[in-house]
């Protein structure tokens, strides 16, 4: 049995400059932070039977890998050559289609555990990197390459994207003042309302292969405020960084028809109506949660959205990726071998 777990994310900018259909041409940056919010796999060999059992929102129970519908758990599968007998159960802190990246925490997630499982070692680059090519190569789907590195990395981290898809990753490291400043003027509050992000990013991912000018130069924009974004946090200067979100969301919102609606409006201009500075939809927007910055007391603010209906989501900034938290595998491997150890070195003792 293996257990592992991976952290859920805030992109703090950069929001889809990671998209290929971008990145090939300008290139990509993105700055995000993980939180203690997490995505568990429990990966283990059935014992009785060789069949093939998910459990996720459903329960599926195939005999054969091609019949699994889960297309992550499948492909997972398939890239480790198991056919059958094999169980996988998924716990979330967070519901899917949420904005945090729980799609690829999954994926990110599952291949830890099966590399564990079958005592085969990766880095951490290249476990971002093989659910890339699952998600972006295999299965096509119209999203970026932020989701798998931040499940892998975790932590503070910024993501330089060159035009060939090469990542090169930063983990940012703050003064533990600004980084407490920087967690605590940070909010989250749950809209309610879960979206399906592959439409949105399509919709975004097919007008920027179609070169539409208002996307590209909104993209652009993104990509500088990103940068910017970083050099703020990095200097302190919290109150700009603020500042810039309620930017880079009036840019976020000329990507799609998708990404904000009359609700998510409204809840934004009351956010900011009681102290909040700036903020966004987290993801690909639609729905999900509004990230909000805000300095000095907040007691209003949060009045504010609890009378409107949002649920606050209280977290702190996680530092680790996805990580192995049990291996059975691994403990049992080595408790036969220091029995097989003992019994060579040891005299009188037979091995059980």
């Amino acid at each position: 049995m293996i257990i592992t777990r991976t952290p859920f994310r805030l992109t703090l900018g950069g929001g889809g400059t990671d998209l290929p259909s971008f990145y090939s041409k300008h290139g990509g940056f993105l700055l995000a932070v993980s939180i203690d919010k997490y995505m568990y796999l429990n990966v283990n060999t059935p014992i009785v039977d060789d069949a093939i059992r998910l459990k996720y929102s459903v329960n599926e129970r195939v005999q054969y890998v091609d019949d699994v519908k889960h297309d992550l758990a499948r492909e997972a599968m398939k890239l480790f050559h198991i056919d059958t007998g094999l169980e996988i159960v998924s716990l979330a802190d967070i519901p899917a289609g949420t904005g945090l990246g729980s799609s690829s925490c999954y994926l990110v997630g599952l291949l830890n555990a099966l590399h564990a499982l079958s005592q085969e070692p990766i880095s951490t680059h290249d476990l971002a990197e093989e659910a890339c090519r699952i998600e972006l190569e295999i299965l096509k789907k119209p999203i970026g390459k932020q989701d798998q590195y931040m499940a892998a990395f975790g932590g503070l981290t910024q993501m330089d994207i060159a035009q060939d898809g090469t990542v090169e990753v930063t983990r940012i490291a703050l003064p533990f003042e600004i980084l407490e400043e920087l967690e605590t003027n940070m909010l989250l509050f749950y809209t309610g309302e879960v979206r399906d992000a592959q439409q949105i990013l399509k919709s975004q991912d097919d007008a920027t292969k179609r070169n539409e000018t208002e996307v590209v130069r909104s993209l652009l924009e993104i990509k500088d405020t990103g940068i910017e974004i970083r050099d703020c946090i990095v200097r302190g200067n919290l109150t700009r960084f603020g500042e810039l979100m309620d930017q880079h969301w009036q840019m976020k919102k000329r990507l799609s028809k998708g990404i904000t609606n009359p609700r998510i409006d409204s809840w934004y201009d009351l956010a900011k109506g009681n102290g909040a500075i700036g903020g966004k939809i987290t993801g690909a927007g639609g729905g999900g949660f509004l990230t909000l910055y805000c300095e000095g007391p907040k007691a209003a603010l949060r009045t504010a959205m609890r009378r409107a209906g949002l649920r606050e989501l209280n977290f702190r900034f996680d530092f680790e990726g996805s990580k192995v938290i049990f291996d059975a595998v691994t403990r049992d491997g080595r408790l036969a071998h220091m029995k097989r150890l003992e019994s060579n070195t040891r005299p009188g003792l037979v091995e059980a």
